[in-house]
């Protein structure tokens, strides 16, 4: 049988790719025509084209897969039309091709307004790897840009101007918020602020009337006459389905376009099937990759079915009844999910809402009235538990008493979320990409020996779409594995099958000092963004080096990037070191100075330091050089490493003081300053039980006796607050310092990513009894190593601001504008509060 398919993009490939597997008897001669002049890509990824990957690297296949598979492939080759009777089509280059069935995977166009001076050179839109190489050349001459659409698709391309080094964006939205089809007001408002700083400058309820400029864009003017002015403008506001052939052909469509398909994918011809953007059904099209695979899927059954004689289970009917559009995505570094009905509301239905301003979390989950099913729900800023609210939708799992646990995390620990896992039934889809299910990856576990990520996309192709249920597929092979009584390797990512613990050790074996060097020598890829902070903290933690060496520049966190920490609206922090919380009346004058040279807002912080907030990049160095002139050095608030040691006064002048706290809590603070770890270290020095520097409160804690000092640890503030532990008491100076050296440095080689000391003592098998007998008792035998490992790393301490000021090359790294390193940022605005001022809030 002839089977032709039009349309060589994810959908048709992955059609493609089910047939020629299914199909064992070979029942099928394909035919494939593609518009585009290469093999089929990954649009689902394509941003990351911006990020260093390349269109090889995007493409699901090559020539050779489709000639290996007897698949004849005609590249760059448009169908100009559909002879349904003669059921013949004919391309643009005069190709006649018959066929016994039609498939139509043509997909969808963006969506492009009618906007006057649409024309205009510097004008995009965001759809093919075409587009994006015109996108780069152009980038290359703008400092500013402007996008129109707000949805997933525009915020896609936003993060495309940023990777693309663009100094300003405008994201335009006529919607009165930011994905409006996926999150709410309340959801949308929080994604605007986390994106506005990181710079971005949102436009919502803008309608744009005129792209203006004399052949060259130069600006937008919105119809309610206000005006911004850009370089170059990014259309991505939504696509429309390609149906034209269809409707020239005298196939039904849609009134608002849409090949009008059944429950079987066929068409108002039965010998012509449409699947992927193009299909409309119900109503509905559906403009995600995953629905297109199940269509795909359901096709191919339903072709083989109908010219098989057999029967057989494999070859019986199947139904696409609509698709669950629940999704998870990383937008520009944020989370934002949605599923089931986000919007659900009524006396029907129950809410609960978290909205975390400090942490810029939102989380939304809508119940059934008796309070026992999950409806659907909205996760903003923190989706980490996205997958499994999923999975008690779509299985309809009973809640637990208290459903608000879902959200607040209390039930987030291992042993809840390997009992929500047993819970999941055997059918429960858990990718829904390629329709994989939970005994699908337990089966590659348990039956074919797959003992990672990779292994299991490779057997099952679980987890090769989008992505977003990698998390899910781990802790399952996790699970799975625990439960057949298999060794478990805690690997951190796709390109390194190893713990950060075995990475670290292999890293200080091989003597390696950056990021490529360790890619190169122990991993694979191009590396990621959970991988590339783990590997600098890494290497920052063994060598104590300049985080910002041109080799490893690019893989450190953003705010180590900047030696500051990005605040909103744009600007940056500067916090200066104040060991004890002690300062000197001249040294306050010179904050004061700085502060009011550079119009910066100030506030004394609750780990007894002075924080000034407004700072222009490229105001950063000059504050530096004023601040280390004054004796004072970088406080590392950007960074995971030690931050503070808060101290009450003590005996110095508290009458209930029992030892000098200040100069304690000094001498500890010169001593970790610096020190790089995998999470932050926060520390406190009490002069007395009665515990005003909150020591208990701490990753490392110190409170005086009449004897000595207790030692505590792992303890943390925060979200999840937790109390430190006794490690040791009634110690002298020397011994303290000792047990923490020995504690830091093992929390340092032993902890996972992003662990504080709380989270990584609660995973501790044995707990404190444990962690008390490798460091007081030395019941591991590395207590002089790491004692000896503490002192390097405390002699090799340098400033890393003084570092930045005194090597030109990254010193002119601190400017906005490469051209024009002392021109400061246009789009920063701010307001006056309290005789201060504040961001101003884009509206």
């Amino acid at each position: 049988m002839k089977l032709v398919v039009i349309g060589n993009g994810m959908v048709g490939f992955k059609f493609c790719e089910k047939l020629v597997t299914a199909d064992h008897n070979q029942k099928f001669q394909i035919t494939v025509f593609g518009e585009e002049s290469r093999p089929a890509y990954d649009r689902v990824h394509l941003s990351e084209y911006f990020a260093g990957k390349s269109a090889k690297a995007l493409s699901l296949s090559d020539a050779d897969w489709y000639d290996s598979n007897n698949i004849e492939l005609h590249l760059g080759e448009s169908i100009r039309s559909i002879d349904a009777s003669a059921k013949t089509i004919t391309s643009h280059r005069g190709i006649m091709t018959c066929y016994d069935y039609l498939v139509l995977a043509t997909g969808s166009a963006a969506f492009i307004p009618s906007i006057p001076g649409i024309e205009k050179q510097g004008v995009f839109i965001y759809r093919t790897i075409e587009d994006l190489e015109l996108i780069t050349a152009w980038a290359k001459k703008s400092r500013t840009a402007a996008v129109i659409g707000g949805g997933l698709l525009g915020l896609e391309a936003a993060k495309a101007m940023l990777d693309l080094g663009i100094n300003q964006t405008h994201i335009i939205e006529f919607a009165p918020g930011l994905m409006p089809k996926q999150i709410d007001d309340q959801g949308s408002a929080l994604l605007q602020s986390k994106l506005e700083q990181l710079g971005f400058v949102i436009h919502t309820s803008k309608n744009t009337a005129e792209i203006s400029g004399d052949g060259r864009i130069t600006g937008l003017r919105f119809s309610d006459d206000s005006v911004i002015h850009v370089d170059m403008l990014v259309i991505s506001a939504g696509i429309k389905p390609r149906d034209e052939l269809a409707k020239t052909a005298g196939i039904a469509t849609g009134p608002r376009r849409g090949i009008v398909v059944n429950e079987k994918l066929q068409t108002s011809d039965p010998a012509i099937f449409a699947i992927g953007e193009c299909a409309l059904h119900n109503g509905m099209i559906y403009g995600l990759a995953a629905p297109g695979y199940e269509m795909a899927d359901v096709l191919v059954r339903n072709l083989l079915h109908q010219e098989s004689a057999s029967g057989i289970s494999q070859n019986q009917e199947a139904e696409f009844t609509g698709f669950d559009m629940s999704t998870k995505l990383k937008l520009i570094g944020v989370d934002v999910a949605s599923f089931g009905d986000p919007f659900a509301a009524g006396e029907s239905v129950k809410t609960i809402r978290l909205q975390d301003t400090v942490r810029g979390v939102y989380k939304r989950i809508n119940l059934s009235a008796d309070g026992k099913q999950l409806i659907g729900g909205i996760l903003v800023g923190d989706a980490e538990q996205y997958n499994m609210l999923l999975q008690t939708y779509k299985n309809k799992l009973v809640l637990p008493d208290d459903p608000s646990a879902l959200i607040l995390g209390t039930r987030s620990g291992p042993e809840s979320a390997e009992a929500g896992l047993a819970c999941l039934p055997d059918d429960a889809l858990i990718c829904s990409c390629e329709s994989i299910s939970k005994s699908d990856i337990c089966g590659a576990v348990s039956e074919l020996g797959c003992e990672s990520v990779e292994a299991i996309k490779k057997c099952t192709k679980a987890g090769t779409g989008c992505g977003g249920c990698v998390p899910m597929i781990k802790d399952m092979m996790l699970h799975t594995m625990k439960a057949n009584g298999r060794y478990v390797r805690n690997m951190i990512c796709e390109h390194f099958a190893c713990s950060r613990q075995e990475l670290f050790d292999l890293v200080k074996i091989h003597s390696l000092k950056t990021f490529d060097e360790v890619l190169d020598a122990l991993g694979k890829g191009d590396g990621c963004e959970i991988c590339k902070p783990v590997v600098s903290s890494i290497l920052a933690s063994l060598w104590n080096e300049m985080i910002l060496k041109k080799s490893n520049s690019t893989a450190q966190d953003s705010n180590d990037r900047f030696l500051a920490n990005i605040q909103k609206g744009g600007t940056y922090s500067v916090v200066p070191r104040i060991p004890g919380g002690e300062i000197t009346p001249d040294k306050l004058i010179v904050i004061g100075q700085i502060a009011k040279q550079y119009n910066l807002y100030t506030k004394i912080t609750g780990g007894q330091r002075i924080d000034m907030f407004g700072a222009h990049l490229n105001d950063l160095p000059l504050i530096w050089s004023q601040l280390i002139a004054a004796g004072f050095e970088s406080g590392h608030a950007y960074g995971k490493a030690l931050r503070t040691v808060k101290s009450c006064v003590g005996s110095t002048w508290c009458r209930f003081g029992l030892h000098d706290s200040v100069s304690y809590a000094i001498r500890i603070e010169e001593r970790y300053r610096g020190l790089r770890a995998p999470h932050k270290i926060k520390s406190a020095v009490s002069g007395c039980i009665r515990e005003c520097a909150e020591a208990q409160s701490k990753d490392f804690g110190i409170i005086a006796t009449e004897k000595g000092w207790n030692l505590y640890v792992c303890g943390n503030g925060g979200s999840k607050p937790q109390h430190a532990l006794l490690l040791a008491t009634d110690l002298d100076s020397e011994t303290c310092i000792r047990y923490i050296d020995r504690f830091l440095m093992f929390y340092i080689r032993t902890a996972d990513p992003l662990a504080r000391t709380a989270t990584w003592l609660n995973k501790m098998e044995g707990g404190i009894d444990y962690l008390r007998n490798v460091v007081v008792n030395d019941s591991l035998g590395m207590a002089e190593i790491w004692e000896k490992e503490m002192q390097l790393l405390v002699d090799s301490y340098a400033c890393e601001w003084k570092e930045a000021i005194e090597n030109p090359e990254i010193r002119k790294r601190f400017s906005h504008f490469i051209n024009a390193p002392e021109e400061k940022d246009p789009t920063v605005h701010f307001e006056n509060l309290r005789d201060q001022k504040k961001a101003r809030d884009w509206k």
